[in-house]
């Protein structure tokens, strides 16, 4: 028995909440992130709608937090090169996300995610 009031997973739960907290605060972000990456190019009125554009984007995101913070804990680090995502009416209908042990090789993570999507495509 541990001296500690509180479990691993009650680490990751609350570090989830946290991570979910900062990552929900993004009128700090925004103005910063748009004037970095368009300067002077925008007016007032441009610079307003980019801004209302993003709040929309990042208001339909899904909180991951949880997801994010069980990988880190757990020593894997995602792809952003490796996804499966399966189309039905001309739209994302089912998209997988990997992570991986950051050791891993380039080889062994392809043939992962191609048997993955082999195995998927022969069931549908």
């Amino acid at each position: 028995m541990t001296d500690r009031p509180y479990t691993d997973d009650d680490l990751r739960a609350l570090a989830a909440t946290l991570h979910s907290r900062a990552a929900a605060n993004t009128d700090i972000a925004i103005r910063p992130a748009v004037e970095s990456k368009w300067g002077d190019q925008l007016d007032d009125e441009a610079y307003d709608e980019a801004s209302d554009q993003i709040v929309r984007i990042l208001d339909r995101a899904a909180d991951t937090s949880a997801w994010a913070v069980h990988l880190g804990a757990d020593g894997l680090a995602p792809s952003d090169e490796h996804q499966i995502t399966l189309d039905g009416d001309a739209k994302p209908i089912v998209r997988i996300h990997f992570a991986f042990e950051p050791d891993m090789d380039e080889r062994m993570k392809n043939a992962l995610v191609t048997g993955i999507s082999q195995a998927i495509a022969a069931e549908l």
